[in-house]
C-alpha cells in the first residue's frame, strides 16, 4: 500500500508591511514530492478546500502578500502533494501577522496613486512606460501635491541607469507639496507593484535638495512593466514596500519637495508614494 507524503514541520511566519513570509522545512523527496499546497484562512481552523487555496510552490518558503496597509491575521497550514497526487497530512496551523503600514496610522501630508496594489491610476500604466517614457518625462517628475494630476504626471515605471530605454542615466521622480507649520516627524511611503527580478538596484532619497539615505529595493518578477495589478490571482508581479522616516529638521513651512533618485539597477514599478505625518494617527 502506497504511503502517504510526510507532512510539513517547523512552519514559521514573519510578517511585514502588506504580507506575512512563511518558511518550513523541505520533506524527503520519497515519495517524490510534486508541489506543497499553502492554505490560508481567517481563522484558527483552517478547512482546506480551493477557496482557501492560496498558492503552490516546489521551494520552502511563500509569501502571502498584497494585504493592504493595515495589520491582519491569518493562520496557514500546508499540505504535501506527491508526484502522485496523494496528500499529506495537514500541517500544525500557524498564525502570522502582518505590520501596520504608515499609511493608516500615520496622517497623509501629500500622496500620489492608491495603496491598493495597483499602478493602472498612474500615468503610461499598464505597458506603455518602455516605449513612452523618454517623450513623456525627459526631465523626469516633477509632481506638485493638489495641482498636478497622477494619471498625466507621474510615471508608473521609474527607470534606472541599466535601463537602454531610458538612456541608462538617473531619474528624478519629485514630489512638492506645502506645510503650513513646522514638521515634526513625517514619513515617506515608496509602495511598488514590481522591480527588476536581479537589478532592482537603489535610490537616493532627498528633501529640499538634501541627501538624507539611500535605500534599496527588494527583486521582483520582473513583471511590473507590462502588468499593473498585483492582486490578480496567479500573478507573477511581486510586490514590495519602502517605509522610513526623514529627518524633520530639513522641511520647512511652505513649499518642500521630496526625490527620488534611481541610483542603480532597473526600473521599478509604482503603486503610490505618500508623505505622512507620524505624530499620531488618523
Amino acid at each position: 500500500m502506497s504511503r502517504k507524503p510526510p507532512t510539513v514541520d517547523g512552519l514559521s511566519t514573519q510578517g511585514r508591511i502588506g504580507a506575512i513570509d512563511l518558511t518550513w522545512e523541505l520533506t524527503d523527496w520519497e515519495p517524490l514530492v510534486d508541489h506543497y499546497a499553502i492554505h490560508a484562512s481567517h481563522s484558527a481552523e483552517v478547512d482546506l478546500s480551493a477557496e482557501t487555496l492560496i498558492g503552490k510552490t516546489v521551494y520552502g518558503r511563500f509569501t502571502h502578500d498584497t494585504l493592504g496597509p493595515e495589520a491582519v491575521t491569518r493562520y496557514y497550514s500546508i499540505v504535501t502533494v506527491d508526484a502522485a497526487g496523494r496528500r499529506s497530512r495537514p500541517s500544525r496551523a500557524v498564525a502570522g501577522t502582518s505590520t501596520a503600514s504608515m499609511v493608516v496610522t500615520g496622517t497623509p501630508i501629500a500622496q500620489v496613486g492608491e495603496f491598493d496594489s495597483k499602478s493602472l491610476e498612474l500615468a503610461l500604466a499598464p505597458s506603455g512606460g518602455q516605449s513612452g517614457y523618454r517623450t513623456a518625462f525627459p526631465n523626469g517628475v516633477d509632481f506638485t501635491y493638489g495641482t498636478s494630476d497622477p494619471a498625466r504626471d507621474w510615471s508608473y515605471l521609474h527607470p534606472g541607469p541599466s535601463d537602454a530605454w531610458g538612456g541608462r542615466t538617473r531619474h528624478t521622480f519629485r514630489l512638492r507639496f506645502s506645510l503650513e507649520e513646522e514638521a515634526r516627524r513625517l514619513g515617506l511611503a515608496i509602495w511598488l507593484i514590481d522591480t527588476h527580478a536581479s537589478l532592482a538596484g537603489t535610490a537616493t532619497i532627498s528633501v529640499n535638495g538634501t541627501e538624507v539615505t539611500e535605500v534599496e529595493f527588494r527583486g521582483g518578477g520582473t513583471r511590473g512593466s507590462l502588468e499593473g495589478d498585483a492582486t490578480v490571482p496567479g500573478t507573477a508581479l511581486r510586490p514590495s514596500f519602502v517605509e522610513l522616516e526623514l529627518p524633520a529638521e530639513e522641511f520647512a513651512v511652505g513649499e518642500n519637495a521630496v526625490a527620488i533618485t534611481k541610483n542603480s539597477g532597473s526600473w521599478h514599478a509604482y503603486d503610490a508614494v505618500g508623505v505622512f505625518a507620524l505624530d499620531q494617527g488618523r
